[in-house]
């Protein structure tokens, strides 16, 4: 348990909405069912989470599914019995006893922490029916105001997150303001099924995971097009904005890494390699006495770059973009298909400027966001912004930092965007802007961030000569707009559920003929297809037309061109788009010319 969790223990009640507040409360009915089947339950914490509630209770049983409905079907009964929730407050001594004789041994260790780690003279309770539960509120006014929820799931957690502590399982459930919210919620989980990137990625052959390399993505020729795609639209996007692209190693030497600042703060995340062999040469230190480590980020590798030249103010800013491979030792127990992975890439990029062009340069970075997510269909009304502060684990002085934050700070104000703080959010070496989408299914997923670096040119020694003929420290903005390439296709794959638009799509057209006499003029129009640029595929096989057509849908390619002796007498495609079940006749230089469009959608926000 942290310590924010112990704290919603205290006395004074926190502040939830009106949903929040109906889930803790369905949370604090689901522990009174519990106690009720068994009665030697023993309660941890109840906390609401984003999408409903969960308690972490230790049973005599292990529950399964089946006990679920047992816990749902005896909290329908508390609620039909619409119990008051009463408040009660008392000194810690006497809560300590209360529920020492109730024989909740958890509740009297996390009032005993209260007691001893934050000060806390007294505790609040409430009471629903026969059941008290150790809380700080609040609560819906009885229990027959809670109108829909559900049990949704099992699983295992250490008290208190440490695996020297008895393992407790964990009931998780959500709760909606009304039955429809609740349906709506349960079928947008069944479209996640049906929409998960993993399931997806398999069936349409774009990747695969394999044990001899831990989540690290094999991407099958399908899959490398797509995510070749992503890279060229960066780049084209980097040819607008006045990117320039470089190439930088993958390990370095340590040094790098203990400069940069990540060797202390970072090492638990990044991968070690054997030390080199090679004898040593111009009276440096044998390669056998060195140490190296596999790149998890680009930006030390920058400052190589920007200070191979002597630099002037008229050089800035520099934009330098990197899409080199990274490798993170993530934990297996976090990694997710693509959404979490050990080696990805990013469309990373460092801005090299003055201060006085910073709210200019981040400025057109968001510029980048908007029009980005607007191409792949997120909505950018919905998008949540949020100025990540300083972590207690840290480089650089609270001076540099103020500096750093009050400048983002500024520039969000003059958007005209609302923003939430995350509080200790931003990266070791300084504050970001963090960038949330929503997805068709209404789930949220970071993904771009602009982060300001005011240390990395100073462990570094960065400057440039300014207007005064004085060395000065370049600021540095790190940012990715996409984020991790891996990720941001996981996230795209179920948003469009595996249909990709026509200029992204692995294979953008099905060429099908009707029998083996048409298969001609379906190659003569693969020739001008592959003249366009466009990828296609010709079924010839000695199949029915219901088993192409349908196979052609389940590849979810954009469109199908089926061509039979009306077809051919006329130039013409009876054109089936993907997801219609509807055909249209066009000509083929129709085809062609709608094709050439679709295929520049990417290109159009870019175009000077």
């Amino acid at each position: 348990m942290s310590n924010s969790e112990m704290l919603n223990e205290i006395t004074e009640p926190t502040e939830l909405n009106e949903l929040e507040t109906v889930r803790h409360s369905c949370a604090h009915v689901m522990a009174h069912a519990i106690q009720r089947l068994w009665k030697d339950a023993k309660f941890g914490i109840g906390p609401t989470v984003e999408d409903g509630f969960y308690y972490d209770v230790e049973l005599p049983v292990q529950l399964t599914t089946d006990d679920l409905k047992k816990i749902e079907k005896e909290m329908n009964r508390i609620i039909g019995d619409g119990k008051e929730f009463v408040r009660t407050e008392l000194p810690v001594s006497e809560a300590i006893e209360k529920f020492k004789a109730m024989g909740q041994p958890f509740k009297v260790e996390i009032i005993e922490t209260l007691r001893d780690q934050f000060g806390a003279s007294s505790v609040s309770t409430y009471t629903e029916g026969d059941f008290v539960d150790l809380c700080r509120g609040p609560h819906i006014e009885r229990a027959s105001k809670i109108k829909a929820f559900k049990l949704m799931s099992l699983a295992g957690a250490y008290w208190r997150g440490s695996e020297k502590n008895p393992m407790l399982q964990r009931i998780y459930g959500t709760a909606f303001l009304s039955r429809e919210a609740l349906d709506e919620h349960l079928h947008l989980l069944e479209e996640a099924k049906r929409r998960d990137h993993r399931k997806l990625g398999k069936e349409l052959d774009l990747f695969a995971f394999h044990p001899e390399a831990p989540a690290s993505p094999f991407f099958h020729p399908k899959g490398t097009i797509v995510y070749n795609r992503l890279v060229q639209y960066v780049r084209d996007m980097y040819a607008y904005y006045g990117y320039d692209e470089v190439i930088t190693p993958q390990i370095f030497d340590t040094v790098l890494w203990k400069t940069s600042g990540h060797y202390d703060n970072y090492k638990d995340d990044m991968f070690f390699v054997a030390k080199g062999v090679e004898s040593a040469q111009g009276g440096k230190p044998a390669e056998g006495e060195r140490e190296f480590a596999v790149k998890p980020m680009n930006c030390p590798a920058s400052t190589y770059i920007f200070s191979a030249h002597k630099r002037s103010y008229r050089d800035l800013p520099l934009r330098l973009a990197d899409f080199g491979r990274l490798h993170r030792n993530e934990l297996s127990g976090v990694t997710a298909g693509l959404t979490r992975v050990r080696t990805f890439c990013q469309d990373d990029a460092h801005v090299y400027c003055t201060l006085d062009q910073v709210e200019a340069e981040i400025g057109k970075i968001l510029d980048m966001v908007v029009k980005t997510y607007t191409i792949f269909d997120f909505k950018v009304d919905d998008l949540e912004i949020f100025l990540s502060t300083r972590p207690e684990k840290r480089i650089g002085s609270d001076e540099v930092w103020d500096r750093a934050e009050g400048a983002l700070r500024k520039i969000l104000d003059q958007t005209g965007r609302k923003y939430g703080v995350d509080e200790g959010g931003g990266a070791f070496y300084g504050p970001k802007i963090d960038i949330k989408v929503k997805d068709a299914l209404k789930r949220k997923w970071q993904l771009a961030t602009v982060q300001l670096d005011f240390n990395l040119p100073e462990r570094f020694d960065c400057s440039y000569v300014g207007s005064d003929n004085a060395a000065h420290r370049p600021v540095v903005i790190h940012k990715a707009v996409l984020g991790s390439l891996e990720r941001f296709l996981g996230v795209l794959i179920e948003h469009v559920a595996g249909a990709f638009p026509f200029w992204l799509a692995p294979v953008q057209c099905r060429l099908i003929p009707i029998t083996d006499a048409h298969i001609p003029y379906c190659e003569e129009m693969g020739k001008r297809l592959r003249a366009l640029g466009v990828r296609f595929e010709i079924d010839s096989r000695n199949e029915k037309m219901g088993l192409k057509t349908r196979e052609a849908q389940m590849s979810k390619i954009p469109l199908m061109l089926v061509a039979g002796d009306v077809e051919m007498q006329n130039s013409t495609f009876a054109v089936r788009k993907y997801g219609s079940r509807d055909s249209e006749t066009l000509g083929l230089e129709a085809i062609l010319s709608q094709m050439e469009e679709w295929n520049s959608v990417p290109k159009k926000p870019f175009q000077l």
